[in-house]
């Protein structure tokens, strides 16, 4: 199928070496289950790794994201930090809570400088969209931007806001973005901004990335203002390649892309930085709306649980398990009720183990 290469195709990139394996070849990763769907959609991942026979073992530590204090989040991070990757669920940011409180998502991407936010969206036959052929990884700077500021409200009923950019993380994403253009041999690469408004930080970000692209002879470099780029996206999104952009924007572009081919339980997603890999769905929502109902589509936890797998360099599972999917999702077409099906999430895991079942033994050499 072709499509197994490609929708799998957002490993990281040679500065990060995953960590090796312990105690008999296997490995352990760090599992934040998260809110929302969160926990039901762990449960089926370990399941289907108990399955397929996947020497890979779950450290699971749970992150209330209800209490003030940081305790959790810091033992999630000490996890990390000792097992060197993660697989997690998004970890709710109430807005209702006091400005003093700091998203727990933001605290780990920080803390353990998972700078390159990666996501690949891509058109899936038997996925019925309004677009087709859509092809677009982004990479999003994940440290900085609006959501690294602090908010203070010296004056009542005055609000300020610090936007940071800095020169350093964007030559290090826009490199990153262009190592992984060539690496997967894409063509293009358009940096998204506002420069054109906030010509100082926006405009640091553009000279950036436009330095850098010299660098690369071979691979065509433009840049669109984000407020067209959403347009051109939902009129014309096929003629996107790869996308670099600051944080806040890869917020927005991201759950367009997803929206485009499928929505948010299709797509995988995944943060690196120079130690860390942490791997997720594409965009981050908890899903709360239908927790514990057995109707959240897996598919795009299930494909992270795949890019972790490669990123472990346990290869073959990974194709094993992505194959099955894809066959699931655009073939046998047992789809969830976000894609306009009737299928619920244990039918959908089960069809999975079937099919893998049915390509042939579940121990596989490495």
């Amino acid at each position: 199928m072709v499509l197994l290469h490609v929708i799998g195709d957002t490993r990281p990139l040679t500065l990060l070496q995953p960590p090796p394996a312990r105690y008999g070849g296997r490995h352990t990763v760090t599992l934040i289950p998260g809110d929302g769907i969160g926990p039901e959609l762990a449960h089926h991942v370990r399941e289907l790794f108990r399955f397929c026979c996947v020497p890979v073992d779950f450290e699971v530590v749970n992150v209330d994201s209800s209490m003030a204090s940081e305790d959790d989040i810091n033992n999630a991070i000490m996890a990390i930090r000792r097992n060197g990757v993660a697989l997690k669920g998004n970890i709710e940011t109430n807005h209702n809570l006091p400005p003093s409180y700091k998203s727990r998502n933001n605290l780990l991407r920080t803390t353990l400088d998972l700078y390159a936010n990666v996501m690949h969206c891509q058109s899936l036959p038997g996925v019925r969209t309004r677009h087709k052929n859509i092809d677009i990884m982004i990479i999003r700077e994940n440290t900085e931007g609006e959501y690294s500021s602090l908010e203070h409200e010296n004056v009542p009923g005055v609000v300020e806001c610090l936007k940071i950019i800095t020169r350093t993380k964007s030559l290090r994403i826009a490199d990153y973005a262009f190592r992984t253009a060539r690496e997967k041999g894409r063509r293009r690469v358009t940096a998204v901004h506002k420069a054109n408004i906030m010509k100082l930080a926006d405009g640091l970000f553009l000279e950036c990335c436009k330095e850098v692209a010299s660098g690369y002879p071979e691979i065509n470099f433009d840049s669109m203002i984000v407020d067209n780029t959403t347009m051109q996206l939902v009129s014309r999104p096929q003629q996107f390649d790869v996308m670099v952009m600051p944080n806040l924007y890869g917020n927005v572009v991201s759950n367009v892309c997803a929206g485009l081919v499928g929505g948010p339980g299709l797509v995988p997603g995944a943060n690196y930085g120079q130690d860390y890999a942490v791997f997720e769905t594409g965009t981050r929502n908890t899903g709360k709306s239908i927790a514990n109902r057995n109707i959240a589509n897996p598919t795009a936890i299930l494909l992270a649980s795949c890019l972790l797998l490669d990123h472990l360099k346990l290869h073959a599972y990974a194709s094993m398990i992505r194959r099955a999917i894809l066959t699931i999702v655009t073939e046998t077409r047992l789809h969830t009720a976000d894609l306009g099906g009737q299928g619920s999430t244990s039918e959908v895991v089960q069809s999975i183990m079937n099919a893998i079942q049915s390509t042939g033994p579940r121990t596989l050499s490495i």
